[in-house]
């Protein structure tokens, strides 16, 4: 799905007033290498949507962009908090 794509798509939702947070007590059983793959997916998008975001301009470009980039911040935390609890369980 393209960051158009996603931004159509995003247009017609109902704004429901909600905010979704993170279970970082989710990621303590996920692998290390899963959670750094969810933070490279999430970094391409947010790396495509600031080059959309160039490329157009505008508020809404604007706003997917700092979204993408919270999801890339947000998996960089959980895969940076596995990979030091995989590192202090080494012998």
């Amino acid at each position: 799905m393209s960051v158009k794509d996603l931004k159509d798509l995003l247009e017609h939702l109902e704004d429901t007033r909600e905010i979704v947070l993170h279970d970082r007590v989710a990621d303590r059983d996920r692998p290390a290498g899963e959670l750094y793959e969810m933070w490279r997916d999430a970094r391409e998008e947010a790396r495509c949507a600031y080059a959309d975001w160039a490329a157009c301009g505008g508020a809404g470009a604007y706003a997917v962009y700092l979204a993408a980039e919270d999801r890339a911040d947000a998996a960089a935390a959980g895969w940076a908090g596995a990979s030091s609890r995989q590192t202090e369980s080494l012998p």
